[in-house]
């Protein structure tokens, strides 16, 4: 990775290169600048001929003691283009995701200092709850329920997560999908 300022941007690259195939490399490059409350990302491939992957811009701005950032994104390899529109008041977060063909908004609320709660709803009329339980500074609890469809349970524990994935079927629950990991730094 390498980093640097140009012109009050800080710039950062980083490129993946796989030790089997020296021919080619993924890069992405990120810019920001604090003074003009932008940031920027561009994920490439760079080989036989450099291909923009996918592209995404931020700007944010305060209104009225609220936090708002706009991020446009093109993803060039799947022809997709959307917007995040993010809202931010104290306890409160209101995300809208929207492309031609799709809309999601996640109304999250913080209702104390251990739970939050967020309901999802897109445009198919799929809905989606998710409840968030802060059990210690680095243990938390979250569970996600998407009726007729799944609940998921991901419990965070410092360096530790497990999921739990099961699948609902009307009122059944089937075939429930257990894993477990740990972080480990170098």
């Amino acid at each position: 990775m390498a980093t640097g300022d140009i012109s009050g941007w800080g710039v950062s690259a980083r490129a993946e290169i796989d030790a089997q195939d020296m021919s080619s490399a993924d890069l992405q490059i990120d810019a920001n600048n604090a003074d003009v409350d932008v940031a920027a990302r561009l994920t490439a491939s760079a080989g036989g001929a450099f291909s923009v992957r996918s592209a995404e811009i931020t700007k944010g701005f305060d209104a009225n003691g609220a936090r708002v950032t706009v991020t446009p994104r093109m993803n060039l390899e799947e022809n997709d283009r959307d917007v995040v529109i993010n809202y931010s008041n104290d306890n409160t977060n209101v995300k809208l995701t929207a492309s031609a063909d799709n809309q999601e908004v996640t109304i999250s609320q913080q209702v104390d200092g251990d739970n939050r709660i967020a309901p999802t709803i897109n445009n198919q009329g799929d809905i989606s709850v998710e409840w968030e339980r802060r059990l210690s500074d680095d243990s938390s609890l979250t569970a996600t329920l998407m009726p007729n469809d799944n609940l998921n349970v991901e419990w965070r524990d410092a360096a530790w997560t497990a999921n739990v994935n099961m699948p609902i079927d009307g009122t059944n629950i089937n075939g429930a999908n257990v894993s477990i990991k740990r972080d480990v730094s170098f």
